[in-house]
């Protein structure tokens, strides 16, 4: 029998309490006089998402923290692991050191919630969200200041933890920025962009919550999809992915934000521990198409911490070892990122 602790007890402890009530064994029904409390902890389930400087990147059931190892396979999983290259293999796309000049992946910064706001003006302004942004005139592009790539830019106003993207994006002497385009997203949000929307990515989706970071990878856990690119994609897109970026329409070329995981008798036991941290997380969360670009390419934060050498054993995986994913069943609406526990 459970009842609250009242008149028999007083419970201090940090934690809520519940109490257990037991009733002392009848050996001696007349020797029987009282009743013997006993307090249980009240464990209190939680589940942990990822973080960037104390902002959560999307709730904990959104679809990029929600993990696919359990769904079925695609029913065009073949077609699509062999356009992307089935002989292909895994690259990661960050590091530490320099490559071409700029630091080798996608970068991010934070800033305070009173960092001045700027104006940015955009090539695809019907498509971006007008501002103005929180940027500072040093943010950090992705490939260093003179290059000629994406030229991503992302910042996390951590007190207010709202997430900007700008792609393209170059400073301006006024300290204003010139961008292809940008997007806002507030982190505590399941909110996608309108369909039809691009971001600063080709999918219409963040950057940032696919990015693989050196600090969680130090945890010993990702709990995240990934992001990842293919050299041709379908002129498709599928949930939570908002946009498409071909002239392609086979069914053979994947749409963008399809799902992908790495099988589950994939052995990685051979493989350093965060190498393996990051395959496991390929296992469990799997990952998302989110651009053009070289096949079977992760994302990643820079960080002089990571050790090169063991980023290239992921380069031993096979496209081969992969399979695509159904996530459908796990939408709740087409314009939520909100997932169903699978």
């Amino acid at each position: 029998m459970r009842r609250l602790c009242t008149r028999h007890a007083i419970c201090l402890i940090a934690l809520l309490s519940v109490c257990l009530l037991v009733s002392a064994p009848r050996r001696n029904r007349a020797a029987q006089t009282a009743d013997t409390w006993v307090f249980l902890p009240l464990v209190v389930k939680t589940t942990s998402v990822p973080s960037v400087a104390g902002c959560n990147v999307f709730p904990h059931d959104n679809i990029w923290n929600t993990p696919v190892d359990t769904l079925p396979v695609d029913a065009n999983s073949d077609l699509y692991i062999a356009a992307i290259g089935s002989s292909d293999t895994l690259h990661a796309d960050f590091g530490s050191g320099e490559w071409a000049g700029g630091p080798i992946g996608i970068p991010y910064t934070t800033v305070p919630g009173t960092q001045p706001l700027v104006a940015v003006t955009f090539d695809y302004a019907d498509e971006s969200d007008p501002g103005p942004y929180p940027i500072p005139s040093d943010a950090p592009i992705e490939g260093g200041p003179n290059a000629d790539g994406d030229r991503h830019v992302l910042v996390v106003d951590r007190d207010n933890c709202v997430l900007y993207e700008l792609y393209d994006a170059w400073p301006q002497p006024d300290g204003s920025w010139q961008a292809g385009s940008g997007a806002i997203f507030d982190l505590n949000s399941h909110a996608l962009r309108p369909d039809g929307w691009t971001s600063a990515d080709a999918a219409g989706l963040p950057i940032l919550p696919g990015l693989v970071r050196y600090d969680e990878v130090a945890t010993g856990r990702i709990r995240h999809a990934i992001r990842f690119t293919a050299p041709q994609t379908r002129k498709a897109h599928v949930w939570p992915a908002r946009h498409d970026a071909s002239s392609l329409t086979d069914i053979q070329y994947p749409p963008m934000g399809q799902r992908f995981r790495l099988k589950a008798d994939f052995d990685f036991s051979g493989f350093s521990p965060d190498a393996q941290v990051i395959l496991q997380a390929l296992k469990t969360y799997g990952m998302i198409l989110a651009d053009n670009g070289s096949a079977w390419y992760l994302s990643g934060a820079p960080d002089e911490r990571w050790d090169n050498d063991v980023l290239h054993e992921l380069h031993s995986v096979p496209g081969s070892v992969f399979e695509a994913v159904d996530v459908s069943a796990l939408m709740l609406d087409p314009d939520s990122g909100q997932a169903q526990s699978p």
